[in-house]
């Protein structure tokens, strides 16, 4: 009998643990194929490229005709590095909450649900964002044809607070 009773102990904390776990960068539980994962690598690697304001390689990523679309307006590429290289926006810290794929032939949606901790003009802002990021594959690599920020105002997925606006 007790040890009924542990196993059936044993089986309800486990499932308490399970469901109440975070499933982070994949809210789905799904399993990502090679090519989305090497999308979300790049995806990561872009916000770290960001936050150290490594227009370079931003450059070489960005496709010539690549959009951008922010809270205070939209632009082309040329435009975008050159905020990023002078610091007219700083994106210090992207934390990513989940990430969504979809690839549809040579084109890829990805869906980010971030914490953007950015300097925007000299002040410090918290932000919480729905990042839609476009690629493009071209002559093998993948290369950004837009990336837009849409505010999220209440929280969009269990266990997420919001995020309080510091403007």
């Amino acid at each position: 009998m007790k040890k009924t009773f542990f196993g059936l102990l044993l089986i309800i904390i486990s499932a308490q643990l399970s469901l109440g776990q975070e499933r982070g960068l994949n809210p789905a539980g799904r399993t990502f194929t090679a090519e989305e994962q090497e999308l979300i690598n790049l995806s990561k690697e872009k916000w770290q490229w960001m936050a150290d304001k490594n227009a370079d390689k931003l450059a070489d990523l960005f496709h010539e005709k690549a959009m951008f679309v922010h809270m205070g307006g939209s632009w082309g590429k040329e435009q975008e590095v050159n905020i990023i290289k002078s610091g007219g926006i700083w994106y210090k810290k992207a934390e990513i909450h989940d990430v969504t794929v979809n690839i549809i032939g040579t084109t890829a949606i990805l869906l980010n649900r971030i914490t953007l901790l950015a300097v925007v003009g000299g002040n410090e802002v918290t932000t919480l964002f729905m990042v839609t990021e476009v690629y493009i594959k071209l002559n093998g690599s993948w290369k950004m044809g837009s990336l837009s920020f849409s505010r999220l105002l209440t929280p969009t997925a269990p266990g997420t607070a919001p995020i309080p606006d510091s403007h």
